[in-house]
Protein backbone atom coordinates (compact mmCIF):
# COMPACT_ATOMS: atom_id res chain seq x y z
CA UNK A 1 0.00 0.00 0.00
CA UNK A 2 1.66 3.58 -1.18
CA UNK A 3 2.02 6.23 1.23
CA UNK A 4 -0.61 8.37 -0.45
CA UNK A 5 -3.34 5.31 -0.03
CA UNK A 6 -2.44 5.41 3.65
CA UNK A 7 -2.96 8.75 4.06
CA UNK A 8 -6.33 8.80 1.97
CA UNK A 9 -7.85 5.87 4.36
CA UNK A 10 -6.49 7.90 7.84
CA UNK A 11 -9.31 9.85 9.31
CA UNK A 12 -8.99 13.89 9.65
CA UNK A 13 -9.88 14.92 13.19
CA UNK A 14 -11.37 18.49 13.08
CA UNK A 15 -9.36 20.22 15.83
CA UNK A 16 -12.09 21.08 18.94
CA UNK A 17 -12.23 24.59 19.70
CA UNK A 18 -12.49 23.57 23.42
CA UNK A 19 -11.38 20.90 25.43
CA UNK A 20 -13.01 17.22 25.72
CA UNK A 21 -16.47 16.43 27.00
CA UNK A 22 -15.10 15.14 30.66
CA UNK A 23 -13.36 18.65 31.44
CA UNK A 24 -16.16 21.14 30.30
CA UNK A 25 -18.72 18.99 31.32
CA UNK A 26 -16.97 19.18 34.65
CA UNK A 27 -17.33 22.97 34.04
CA UNK A 28 -20.73 22.81 33.42
CA UNK A 29 -21.63 21.22 36.21
CA UNK A 30 -19.77 22.70 38.51
CA UNK A 31 -21.18 26.38 37.11
CA UNK A 32 -24.54 24.99 37.55
CA UNK A 33 -24.04 23.79 40.60
CA UNK A 34 -22.51 26.93 42.37
CA UNK A 35 -25.30 29.27 40.66
CA UNK A 36 -28.53 27.00 40.40
CA UNK A 37 -28.18 24.01 42.32
CA UNK A 38 -26.51 25.87 46.00
CA UNK A 39 -29.33 28.82 46.18
CA UNK A 40 -32.04 26.93 45.90
CA UNK A 41 -30.81 23.84 48.15
CA UNK A 42 -30.02 25.94 50.35
CA UNK A 43 -33.36 27.64 50.66
CA UNK A 44 -35.55 24.18 50.68
CA UNK A 45 -33.02 23.37 53.78
CA UNK A 46 -34.03 26.61 55.32
CA UNK A 47 -37.82 25.60 54.65
CA UNK A 48 -36.90 21.56 56.06
CA UNK A 49 -35.67 23.02 58.95
CA UNK A 50 -39.40 23.86 60.21
CA UNK A 51 -41.79 21.05 61.48
CA UNK A 52 -44.55 19.42 58.74
CA UNK A 53 -47.27 21.37 61.18
CA UNK A 54 -45.33 24.48 61.06
CA UNK A 55 -44.86 24.11 57.16
CA UNK A 56 -48.20 24.15 56.45
CA UNK A 57 -49.35 26.88 58.95
CA UNK A 58 -46.65 29.13 57.22
CA UNK A 59 -47.85 28.50 54.09
CA UNK A 60 -51.73 28.55 54.22
CA UNK A 61 -52.81 31.19 56.26
CA UNK A 62 -55.33 32.95 54.01
CA UNK A 63 -52.73 35.99 53.70
CA UNK A 64 -50.41 34.03 51.93
CA UNK A 65 -52.88 31.97 50.17
CA UNK A 66 -54.07 35.42 48.84
CA UNK A 67 -50.64 35.65 47.96
CA UNK A 68 -50.03 32.96 46.16
CA UNK A 69 -53.59 32.77 44.01
CA UNK A 70 -52.60 37.07 42.94
CA UNK A 71 -48.88 35.84 42.13
CA UNK A 72 -50.09 32.63 39.99
CA UNK A 73 -53.18 34.23 38.21
CA UNK A 74 -52.05 37.52 37.06
CA UNK A 75 -48.87 35.54 35.64
CA UNK A 76 -51.10 32.80 33.97
CA UNK A 77 -53.23 35.50 32.23
CA UNK A 78 -50.25 37.84 31.57
CA UNK A 79 -48.29 34.98 30.02
CA UNK A 80 -51.70 33.60 28.05
CA UNK A 81 -52.11 37.26 26.95
CA UNK A 82 -48.87 37.13 25.79
CA UNK A 83 -48.78 34.18 24.26
CA UNK A 84 -51.29 35.45 21.57
CA UNK A 85 -50.33 39.05 20.79
CA UNK A 86 -46.57 38.22 21.13
CA UNK A 87 -47.18 35.57 18.20
CA UNK A 88 -48.80 38.68 16.51
CA UNK A 89 -45.66 40.92 16.86
CA UNK A 90 -43.13 38.13 15.43
CA UNK A 91 -45.34 37.68 12.49
CA UNK A 92 -45.46 41.26 11.55
CA UNK A 93 -42.35 41.75 12.51
CA UNK A 94 -41.13 38.92 9.92
CA UNK A 95 -43.67 38.50 7.46
CA UNK A 96 -44.01 42.43 6.76
CA UNK A 97 -41.68 45.28 5.53
CA UNK A 98 -42.80 49.12 6.48
CA UNK A 99 -40.71 52.07 7.57
CA UNK A 100 -40.20 51.66 11.42
CA UNK A 101 -40.04 48.14 11.28
CA UNK A 102 -36.48 48.22 12.85
CA UNK A 103 -37.48 50.76 15.24
CA UNK A 104 -40.35 48.44 16.61
CA UNK A 105 -38.33 45.06 16.59
CA UNK A 106 -35.78 46.93 19.02
CA UNK A 107 -38.50 48.20 21.15
CA UNK A 108 -39.38 44.94 21.82
CA UNK A 109 -36.12 44.01 23.86
CA UNK A 110 -36.76 47.31 25.50
CA UNK A 111 -38.24 45.60 28.64
CA UNK A 112 -35.30 43.42 28.95
CA UNK A 113 -32.87 46.63 29.53
CA UNK A 114 -34.94 48.33 31.63
CA UNK A 115 -35.02 48.50 35.06
CA UNK A 116 -37.74 46.85 36.58
CA UNK A 117 -38.36 49.71 38.98
CA UNK A 118 -38.42 52.28 36.16
CA UNK A 119 -40.89 49.99 34.43
CA UNK A 120 -43.25 50.26 37.95
CA UNK A 121 -42.88 54.06 38.02
CA UNK A 122 -44.22 54.91 34.49
CA UNK A 123 -46.47 52.54 34.47
CA UNK A 124 -47.75 53.31 37.79
CA UNK A 125 -47.61 57.30 36.07
CA UNK A 126 -49.60 55.82 33.02
CA UNK A 127 -52.30 54.26 34.90
CA UNK A 128 -52.69 55.97 37.98
CA UNK A 129 -55.52 58.13 39.21
CA UNK A 130 -53.82 61.14 37.83
CA UNK A 131 -51.64 59.39 35.21
CA UNK A 132 -52.15 59.92 31.73
CA UNK A 133 -54.22 56.82 30.68
CA UNK A 134 -55.75 56.73 34.47
CA UNK A 135 -57.50 60.18 35.01
CA UNK A 136 -59.54 59.14 31.71
CA UNK A 137 -60.86 55.90 33.04
CA UNK A 138 -61.66 57.00 36.49
CA UNK A 139 -64.67 58.74 35.56
CA UNK A 140 -66.11 55.37 34.22
CA UNK A 141 -65.19 53.99 37.58
CA UNK A 142 -62.57 51.63 35.88
CA UNK A 143 -59.33 51.33 37.93
CA UNK A 144 -56.12 49.62 36.63
CA UNK A 145 -53.57 51.08 39.03
CA UNK A 146 -53.41 49.38 42.62
CA UNK A 147 -55.43 46.79 41.82
CA UNK A 148 -55.06 43.01 40.24
CA UNK A 149 -55.35 44.36 36.62
CA UNK A 150 -52.40 46.60 37.37
CA UNK A 151 -50.14 43.48 37.97
CA UNK A 152 -51.08 41.54 34.62
CA UNK A 153 -50.78 44.79 32.76
CA UNK A 154 -46.92 45.14 34.48
CA UNK A 155 -46.45 41.32 33.87
CA UNK A 156 -47.12 41.57 30.15
CA UNK A 157 -45.24 44.39 29.67
CA UNK A 158 -42.18 42.60 31.08
CA UNK A 159 -42.86 39.48 29.48
CA UNK A 160 -43.93 39.73 25.78
CA UNK A 161 -40.01 39.84 24.63
CA UNK A 162 -40.06 36.32 25.65
CA UNK A 163 -42.64 35.21 23.59
CA UNK A 164 -41.61 37.30 20.66
CA UNK A 165 -37.45 36.51 20.30
CA UNK A 166 -38.74 32.74 20.92
CA UNK A 167 -41.12 32.39 18.19
CA UNK A 168 -39.40 34.73 15.51
CA UNK A 169 -36.32 32.72 14.49
CA UNK A 170 -38.41 29.97 14.02
CA UNK A 171 -41.46 31.93 11.79
CA UNK A 172 -37.94 33.48 10.29
CA UNK A 173 -36.67 29.64 8.80
CA UNK A 174 -40.46 28.58 8.21
CA UNK A 175 -40.31 27.59 4.16
CA UNK A 176 -42.88 29.75 2.75
CA UNK A 177 -43.19 26.53 0.15
CA UNK A 178 -45.13 24.54 3.17
CA UNK A 179 -48.35 27.25 3.14
CA UNK A 180 -48.22 27.63 -0.97
CA UNK A 181 -48.72 24.10 -0.84
CA UNK A 182 -51.27 24.04 1.49
CA UNK A 183 -52.87 26.54 -0.50
CA UNK A 184 -52.48 24.98 -3.69
CA UNK A 185 -54.30 22.08 -2.53
CA UNK A 186 -57.39 24.59 -1.80
CA UNK A 187 -56.75 24.73 2.15
CA UNK A 188 -58.42 28.43 3.39
CA UNK A 189 -55.72 31.02 5.24
CA UNK A 190 -57.43 29.37 8.59
CA UNK A 191 -56.78 25.99 7.66
CA UNK A 192 -53.49 26.61 6.34
CA UNK A 193 -52.29 27.93 10.13
CA UNK A 194 -54.07 25.78 12.14
CA UNK A 195 -52.75 22.61 9.86
CA UNK A 196 -49.04 23.82 8.48
CA UNK A 197 -47.98 26.84 10.63
CA UNK A 198 -49.41 25.97 14.25
CA UNK A 199 -48.26 22.89 14.74
CA UNK A 200 -44.40 24.05 13.63
CA UNK A 201 -44.83 27.09 15.94
CA UNK A 202 -46.02 25.22 18.76
CA UNK A 203 -42.74 24.49 20.47
CA UNK A 204 -41.74 27.45 20.39
CA UNK A 205 -44.83 29.13 21.68
CA UNK A 206 -45.15 26.65 24.56
CA UNK A 207 -41.34 27.67 25.11
CA UNK A 208 -42.27 31.46 25.40
CA UNK A 209 -45.01 30.86 27.40
CA UNK A 210 -43.04 28.94 29.61
CA UNK A 211 -40.19 31.46 30.33
CA UNK A 212 -42.95 34.71 30.46
CA UNK A 213 -44.65 33.08 32.98
CA UNK A 214 -41.84 31.66 35.31
CA UNK A 215 -40.83 35.31 34.90
CA UNK A 216 -43.66 36.70 35.78
CA UNK A 217 -43.96 34.60 38.88
CA UNK A 218 -40.70 36.26 40.43
CA UNK A 219 -41.24 39.57 39.10
CA UNK A 220 -40.99 41.89 41.74
CA UNK A 221 -39.32 45.45 40.91
CA UNK A 222 -41.77 46.64 38.06
CA UNK A 223 -45.25 45.04 40.32
CA UNK A 224 -45.14 46.48 43.51
CA UNK A 225 -45.52 50.01 42.64
CA UNK A 226 -48.46 49.50 40.31
CA UNK A 227 -50.12 46.95 42.75
CA UNK A 228 -50.73 49.09 45.20
CA UNK A 229 -49.86 45.56 47.83
CA UNK A 230 -52.91 45.33 49.53
CA UNK A 231 -53.35 41.85 51.56
CA UNK A 232 -56.01 40.01 50.43
CA UNK A 233 -56.54 42.24 47.70
CA UNK A 234 -52.88 42.96 46.02
CA UNK A 235 -50.25 41.45 47.13
CA UNK A 236 -47.85 39.40 45.54
CA UNK A 237 -45.75 36.29 46.83
CA UNK A 238 -42.29 37.93 46.59
CA UNK A 239 -43.26 41.16 48.19
CA UNK A 240 -45.14 38.66 51.12
CA UNK A 241 -41.23 36.82 51.57
CA UNK A 242 -39.89 40.31 51.75
CA UNK A 243 -42.13 41.43 54.26
CA UNK A 244 -40.99 37.80 55.93
CA UNK A 245 -37.74 38.33 56.13
CA UNK A 246 -38.26 41.65 57.59
CA UNK A 247 -39.68 40.50 60.44
CA UNK A 248 -37.04 38.20 61.07
CA UNK A 249 -39.29 35.42 59.93
CA UNK A 250 -36.45 33.30 57.75
CA UNK A 251 -37.88 29.99 58.19
CA UNK A 252 -41.70 31.64 57.16
CA UNK A 253 -40.04 33.17 53.98
CA UNK A 254 -38.10 30.19 53.09
CA UNK A 255 -41.49 27.97 53.18
CA UNK A 256 -43.02 30.56 51.04
CA UNK A 257 -40.24 30.62 48.52
CA UNK A 258 -40.17 26.64 48.83
CA UNK A 259 -43.38 26.52 47.84
CA UNK A 260 -43.17 29.10 44.73
CA UNK A 261 -39.77 27.01 43.76
CA UNK A 262 -41.92 23.24 43.68
CA UNK A 263 -45.12 24.77 41.55
CA UNK A 264 -42.84 26.63 39.44
CA UNK A 265 -40.78 23.75 38.77
CA UNK A 266 -43.86 21.19 38.00
CA UNK A 267 -45.51 23.68 35.57
CA UNK A 268 -42.07 23.93 33.75
CA UNK A 269 -41.63 20.14 33.79
CA UNK A 270 -45.46 19.86 32.52
CA UNK A 271 -45.08 22.35 29.65
CA UNK A 272 -41.55 20.59 28.38
CA UNK A 273 -43.20 17.48 28.49
CA UNK A 274 -45.98 19.16 26.45
CA UNK A 275 -42.67 20.38 23.85
CA UNK A 276 -41.44 17.04 24.15
CA UNK A 277 -45.10 15.40 23.15
CA UNK A 278 -45.51 18.12 20.24
CA UNK A 279 -41.76 17.31 18.81
CA UNK A 280 -43.37 13.37 18.62
CA UNK A 281 -46.49 14.10 17.19
CA UNK A 282 -45.89 16.52 14.21
CA UNK A 283 -41.93 16.55 14.18
CA UNK A 284 -41.42 12.79 13.96
CA UNK A 285 -38.43 13.57 16.77
CA UNK A 286 -37.34 11.14 19.33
Amino acid sequence: MSGASKLAKTPVRTPRVLPGLNLTLGFTVFYLGVLVLLPLSALVIKAAGLSWDAFVAAVSSPRVLSAYRVTFGASLVAALVNLVFGLLVAWVLVRYRFPGRRLLDTLVDLPFALPTAVAGISLAALLGPRGWIGHLLAPLGIKLAYTPAGIVIALIFIGIPFVVRTVQPVLEDLEASLEEAATSLGATPLQTFARVILPVLAPALLTGFAMAFARAIGEYGSVIFIAGNMPMVSEIAPLLILVKLEQFDYAGAAAIGAVLLGLSFLMLLAINGLQIWQRRAYGGEA
